[in-house]
């Protein structure tokens, strides 16, 4: 009778509320983790940085997979058809996903087709001029001009990028016309600005700051909210008159969308706890990148934010690319 009942009850004790399914231990294998760019420069050192970190976190090994190419398309689009089992992560960031589906038609959805994970950091752009330029502030900038219409040039690191977007979005605030250049790069764009072609920019300030210190162009601001903790002399864009101006070359972690929500609290958990090392703020100030850490729901959000704020802007300014 006692063998009867217990075996009648056993169905009871599975479905019981309360009672989750057992979750299989992860991560088991190594973890593969794209980044959208070729080997070498600022963005591959950030992936590899974190990922070295991250999977001692995990006890597990992260494979960086650089897949560079048609802007960050290739990347976006192995990573969206990957299985959402967590072992397939990619570095998603400004272009990927903000200014690249703000400009031009992708064959991916950058909300749809991606789970987000975390943020992983930003590093603001900074308003630039040759160092001949007679100004010295964002005002005295804009005064010249205006009163030189037409004959003020900027360069840009390419069409649709955040250099291009930036300085259009502060055209657009301060009502004026500058002639644009876009170069197939920041690196040919920084000769023509060091040589006088070009007049002035809106760089990442990592790529800025050898050109800054040694006083052959002038910053004027940055942009974001707060002062950069390397140029705490050099006012921001928002203190200069220009509110809520906010670009920011910025990186995150997505994977496919459809990760399971546990999968996900663990990467985002264990990412948090490698940004908050001060140790790793040190390695990623080399490219002028504040870590910042938020949850899956957060991220999510900014990705959606910064989307709409660089579509609307491409709208309003007329630009639209080839895919």
């Amino acid at each position: 009778m006692k063998r009867r009942t217990l075996l009648q009850s056993a169905p009871a004790l599975v479905l019981a509320p309360g009672l989750a399914p057992a979750q299989s231990a992860y991560p088991t294998k190594p973890i593969r983790y794209i980044v959208p760019v070729a080997a070498g420069g600022g963005s591959d050192m950030v992936g590899r940085t974190v990922t070295e970190r991250w999977g001692q976190q995990l006890k597990q090994t992260f494979i960086v997979d650089n897949q560079g190419g048609a802007g960050g398309v290739i990347a976006c689009q192995a990573t969206a058809r990957a299985a959402p089992d967590g072992y397939t992560l990619m570095q998603g960031y400004v272009a990927t996903h903000g200014t690249s589906p703000a400009t031009r038609k992708l064959p991916y959805d950058p909300v749809k087709d991606f789970t987000a994970i975390g943020m992983i950091g930003a590093t603001p752009n900074v308003l630039v001029v040759n160092a001949a330029l007679p100004v010295k502030t964002v005002k005295e900038f804009i005064d010249y001009v205006k009163k030189n219409p037409g004959r003020i040039s900027y360069g840009s690191a390419g069409q649709g990028s955040l250099t291009h977007l930036t300085m259009e979005l502060f055209k657009q605030q301060i009502n004026s016309y500058m002639v644009h250049i876009p170069y197939r790069g920041i690196a040919p764009a920084f000769n023509d600005l060091l040589g006088g072609q070009t007049q002035a920019m809106f760089p990442g300030l990592a790529a800025a700051i050898p050109h800054i210190r040694s006083g052959r162009i002038r910053a004027l601001a940055v942009t974001g909210l707060q002062r950069h903790p390397q140029f705490k002399d050099l006012p921001t864009l928002d203190e200069s008159g220009f509110k809520g101006f906010d670009a920011q070359q910025w990186y995150g972690v997505v994977g496919p969308a459809g990760i399971p929500a546990h999968l996900v609290h663990q990467l985002n958990e264990t990412l948090a706890l490698v940004l908050r090392s001060p140790e790793l703020r040190e390695k990623l100030a080399i490219e002028a990148i504040e870590p910042s850490v938020m949850t899956p729901e957060q991220f999510a959000g900014f990705i959606k934010t910064d989307i709409a704020r660089w579509t609307q802007l491409a709208r309003d300014r007329h630009i639209e690319l080839d895919s």
